[in-house]
């Protein structure tokens, strides 16, 4: 562990072991000269060359780093104390510093031997200076090596489990961030893909019914001027609808057309103007006894009906259509029947592919739009027999309130 990864409790411990050191050899010189000891000096010097090699090791990065380095600087110190415990018995008490210089600096597989070595020495020296060999001797050194192993591998211990801790947060921490970023990227598809809806089955089915409307007002123009009025009065009428439509998708509110009426007869008024605007024969029906659905289910139901009879008169060549809504037990349905041309559903190109012509996101849309709301949407056409779109969703249970009225 570097000095960068201490905390200030452990700092401050650390500062405290090499106090202890430096008491404790202070105070072996003390009683050393106090005494008179006819090796005083010697018991001086040793302890002088002692504290400076102690010091000299937290200044050298290797020691801190190197587990060969720390091992080397170890010896050394052990064998200055091993000539200060020949010269006094006071040297004994240097031993409980060292057991924790030894379990910091060194891996588990040397230091418990190391520890084992000090203590033994400390035992035998003391021994040597007191001439016997009692319990206490013994027990003295062992229990502070217990004490020093026992702080040392808990702390190890604690430290591991505060890294694995710290370590899950940064995890938890980028994965939240991951996960917003994810969030925030689906909710932005996810109104785009509202928006593409909304512009193709709107503003771009409102725009090919005022050219449609322009085209046959020119054509008719030379001939019958009224006529041509009329029909420029209702790309007139549809362009004022389409932005109404416009301004209110991109505030997601519900469209004109269900506020003013219910979904019935919000139909009736599509087949009405679609039928105007092409000059198609297209006629609503309602069957079953209406309920107040949820507005999601209608607008999805209206925006499908508007694009499945946009698609019948760009696509379908078709003199007739049949619009029905079903009101069922547990579902609703709609269908979008016409006499046109047909396809093969199968052999359609890619929406928005070369192939398609940057057309061909009606049907998508419409898919995306049933699977919204856990409905199917299924489209049967064979070439020459006409065309069928068939919506199903599931009814929810009936809003609170009086049932709509059907469309006439």
């Amino acid at each position: 562990m570097t000095a960068h990864s201490l905390t200030p409790v452990l700092r401050v411990l650390r500062s405290c072991l090499h106090l202890l050191v430096a008491g404790l050899l202070g105070l072996a010189a003390v009683r050393a000269v106090a005494g008179h000891a006819p090796n005083a000096p010697a018991v001086l010097a040793t302890a002088v060359v002692l504290l400076a090699l102690y010091a000299l090791g937290p200044r050298l990065p290797r020691v801190g780093s190197s587990p060969r380095a720390a091992a080397l600087w170890l010896a050394a110190v052990a064998l200055v104390w091993l000539a200060l415990l020949a010269l006094t018995p006071d040297g004994v008490w240097l031993a409980f510093p060292l057991f924790f210089v030894q379990l910091h600096l060194l891996p588990p597989r040397r230091a418990l031997p190391a520890v084992v070595a000090t203590t033994l020495a400390a035992i035998a020296g003391f021994a040597w200076h007191t001439h016997t060999l009692g319990v206490g001797t013994v027990i003295g050194p062992a229990l502070g090596a217990a004490v020093a192993v026992a702080v040392v591998l808990g702390y190890q211990a604690l430290y591991r489990e505060s890294e694995q801790r710290r370590r899950l947060i940064e995890e938890l921490t980028a994965t939240r961030g991951e996960l917003a970023a994810a969030e925030r990227a689906a909710g932005r598809l996810a109104e785009r893909e509202r928006l593409a809806r909304e512009i193709h089955d709107t503003l771009a089915q409102g725009l090919s019914s005022i050219q449609l409307l322009l085209r046959a007002a020119e054509r008719v123009l030379p001939q019958q001027p009224a006529a041509a009025l009329g029909h420029v009065r209702q790309a007139r009428t549809t362009a004022v609808d389409n932005l109404a439509e416009a301004r209110r998708f991109v505030q997601a509110l519900s469209p004109p057309a269900l506020e003013s009426g219910s979904l019935p007869a919000a139909l009736e008024r599509l087949c009405a103007t679609t039928a105007r605007s092409s000059g198609l024969t297209v006629h609503c029906q309602v069957s079953g006894a209406p309920l107040a659905l949820p507005t999601p289910h209608e607008v999805a139901l209206l925006r499908i009906a508007q694009s499945a009879l946009a698609n019948t008169v760009r696509h379908a060549a078709a003199g007739r259509v049949e619009l029905t809504l079903s009101y069922m037990d547990t579902e609703v349905a709609l269908d979008v029947v016409d006499d046109g041309a047909g396809f093969r559903p199968a052999e359609l190109p890619a929406p928005g592919s070369a192939a398609a012509g940057g057309t061909g996101f009606g049907l998508a849309a419409m898919h995306a739009r049933a699977r919204a709301l856990q409905g199917t949407l299924a489209v049967e056409s064979t070439p020459g027999e006409g065309t069928a779109v068939a919506v199903t969703l599931p009814c929810p249970a009936a809003a609170p309130g009086a049932a709509p009225e059907a469309a006439s």
